[in-house]
């Protein structure tokens, strides 16, 4: 085989030769994180045909040290099923001395033989040198004939232009710093495929619907793969425990509802409970129950009749939830998704630990399902969230007559992480000291803050800019751009007492900076000047105002810069001049530094 393309490594790169073979076990083991339109693969022992068919492309020279390879077959499982009941299989076959793996894909056909695609057969070499550089080399064998199909075997500029770099940029990360999660460790893999499918295509159209703030694309499709979970989840437990009843559920701190309404609408009977009811819950029809309440940790709280809790980015009642499955029946089993980091009476505090605060959260929530009596499991799903990793307890490690001692270690352990002024007997209200959000969710978006407060940070920050040297170049009538601040650099430009009262807005001074987009370009964390000259992007650009039309607002450039607006009146969205404004719009005062709150 000869090398097609070549990526390499940067001199200082300290982690290869041993981030070379675990970025090759990522793309052998888990090819969907590059690979979209895969779901999975299946890994298995490779046979003695197949080593055969190894033999005969090892005379070829395909691969360099036949006596130390390691071999073994794994089977696509794509999203889209485009290959019937043919399945798309690779011969992968890892030469340690060479620094290669080499891929042989082959279909299996009638009566057990194989056909190899001798045209589509890759290796991936490390190599170093003579100058001591490393680079990651893609070889082929016949790339003039390479055949492409879209889902299993990609087009040539794809495996160089996507998977070669980003194999590289995994071999250089040292082991443990940010891998790939192992996904859906827990369900077979084809039955998840096959249901995501379903299920994206029946609900996708709630995206065109979506009346929250929040974005459709990534709330929709990420409940949709929840649900599938769980539905595939519960279709293995039934099956294991020979059962044809749905299992019933109660998703605590629902939010908008979709998973419940999901779930209901498969086919499981549930609820949902929220402190808020939300805008989309009139959309989903009788069928969806929905209850706007209040949960404080109880018995009140209890779910003796319900098989499974749910617990979907829920905030404050996490650590509850496997107390309270617990607590409600033997039987009763939960699942997890932590998010925010809540303790049982408050935020959680960090330990003294290596491990990062996400990491640290899901094991502190594993000690609490642990220390409930159930034996805890962990996977990681495949939605859009950084995170992603969930909890079930599908079983308990004691017996139903040892409940009386299971329960008196559930609650010297609650104790333990109790305030000592909190009185709590452990009984009706074994969650005192507990604090549900609140029914009215306040906005935090720096919209409260007084005008003088905002206008004055406005012009601090303007002026700062553009006292730095022009970062871009002048269009050739000139007009001062100024330069960038990182958003921590404009930090410096004011006074603890402005910072303190940001610091209770949501976003604090980057939302403020982002409010204010007639002055500000905020991008990356980085500040710059607005130029309303610069051409906007599709979809983006703001209408033109009509001629004659009056406006709304007062342009900041021709009161504040001073070279005026870049723009002519005519062609500025904002008035220059009392004369251009409506007359229900108050005419803005110049602004003034206001050192007193500065």
């Amino acid at each position: 085989m000869g090398k097609f393309f070549e990526f390499k490594f940067p001199l200082e790169c300290q982690s290869l030769p041993d981030g070379f073979w675990s970025a090759m076990d990522v793309w052998i083991q888990k090819p969907h994180v590059v690979n979209k339109r895969l779901c999975g693969v299946h890994e298995a022992e490779s046979e003695e045909k197949h080593e055969a068919m190894l033999g005969l492309l090892t005379q070829n020279g395909d691969t360099e040290h036949q006596t130390c390879l390691s071999t073994h077959v794994r089977t696509f499982i794509p999203k889209v099923d485009i290959y019937g009941t043919r399945k798309q299989k690779e011969l992968v076959a890892k030469d340690p001395d060479g620094q290669q793996v080499t891929f042989i894909p082959f279909e299996e056909v009638e009566a057990g033989s194989v056909s190899v695609k001798e045209d589509n057969v890759y290796s991936i070499k490390l190599r170093l040198d003579d100058s001591a550089q490393w680079a990651l080399e893609l070889h082929l064998r016949a790339p003039e004939a390479w055949h492409s199909d879209g889902v299993a075997y990609a087009k040539l500029p794809w495996l160089s232009g996507c998977l070669l770099p980003k194999l590289a940029r995994w071999a250089a990360v040292p082991r443990g710093g940010g891998w790939p999660g192992v996904t859906l460790s827990l369900l077979p893999l084809e039955k998840y495929g096959v249901v995501y499918q379903q299920l994206k295509n029946k609900y996708k159209a709630m995206v065109k619907v979506w009346p929250e703030v929040t974005d459709p694309e990534k709330f929709v499709y990420e409940d949709v793969a929840i649900a599938t979970y769980l539905l595939v989840l519960w279709s293995e437990e039934r099956a294991k425990r020979h059962v044809q009843a749905p299992q019933s559920f109660v998703d605590l701190g629902c939010g908008n509802g979709l998973l419940v309404h999901i779930l209901a609408n498969e086919g499981h009977p549930g609820k949902g409970i929220d402190v808020r009811k939300r805008k989309i819950w009139d959309m989903y029809g009788p069928g969806t129950i929905l209850q706007e309440q209040a949960i404080v940790p109880g018995e009140s709280s209890l779910f003796p009749e319900t098989d499974w809790l749910i617990g979907n980015h829920s905030d404050e009642l996490t650590p509850w939830i496997p107390v309270m499955a617990a607590r409600s029946s033997y039987s009763c089993r939960y699942f997890v998704l932590p998010c925010c980091f809540f303790d049982f009476f408050g935020k959680y505090r960090r330990r003294c630990s290596q491990k990062s605060q996400y990491e640290e959260y899901v094991g502190f929530v594993g000690e609490v399902s642990r220390v409930c009596g159930f034996r805890t499991r962990e996977d990681c799903l495949r939605i859009p969230s950084t995170k992603r990793v969930c909890l079930l307890g599908r079983r308990r490690t004691y017996e139903a007559c040892d409940e009386a001692q299971a329960e008196e270690r559930r609650v010297q352990f609650i104790r333990s992480r109790q305030s000592p002024s909190v009185d709590d007997d452990t009984g009706k209200a074994w969650g005192s000291g507990f604090r549900p959000r609140e029914r009215v969710e306040v906005v935090r978006n720096c919209m409260a803050l007084s005008r003088d407060l905002v206008d004055g940070v406005v012009l601090r920050v303007a002026h700062a800019l553009l006292a730095m040297p022009d970062e871009r170049p002048s269009c050739p009538e000139g007009w001062k751009r100024g330069g960038s601040l990182r958003v921590g650099q404009v930090v410096a430009l004011l006074g603890d007492n402005i910072l303190q009262r940001l610091k209770k807005e949501c976003g604090g001074l980057q939302t403020l900076l982002k409010n204010n987009h007639q002055v500000f370009q905020v991008e990356g964390g980085t500040v710059r000047i607005r130029d309303w000259r610069d051409e906007k992007p599709p979809g983006k650009r703001k209408a033109p105002t009509p001629p004659g039309a009056l406006k709304t607002r007062t342009c900041w450039f021709h009161l504040h810069h001073p070279e005026g607006c870049p723009l002519v009146a005519e062609k500025c969205n904002y008035a220059h001049g009392e004369g251009e404004l409506r007359e229900s719009s108050r005419p803005p005062k110049k602004m003034m530094m206001m050192n007193e709150h500065l």
